[in-house]
């Protein structure tokens, strides 16, 4: 994943154990491992990508660090602002994908 970890201008992303900082592998999903959506009534998606304050979101670790294995759910944010995002490894960042 670290290979396809590149943001809007085909820069790497930071990195756990990277060379250089800050550490930004979170990623924002609000999936399962399996990549589907939950269905309790649990607000894994910052109010559907709306807030930057209440609510929390599911992400996923593009470089699959920590004791999840799955690269699109790794755990929960703590909140929804940039300021809990960077503080745990992130910065809000999305992935999007394509079909040819």
């Amino acid at each position: 994943m670290r290979a396809t970890a590149l943001d809007e201008d085909g820069k790497r992303i930071n990195f756990s154990g990277g060379p250089v900082g800050p550490l930004m592998h979170d990623i924002l999903t609000g999936t399962k491992p399996d990549g589907t959506a939950y269905t309790d009534n649990a607000d894994r998606t910052c109010k559907n990508w709306t807030s930057s304050r209440e609510g929390s979101a599911q992400i996923g670790h593009h470089d699959r660090a920590g004791s999840s294995s799955s690269w699109n759910s790794a755990h929960e944010t703590l909140g929804c602002s940039p300021g809990l995002f960077q503080k745990w490894g992130g910065g809000g960042l999305f992935y999007c994908f394509a079909i040819n």
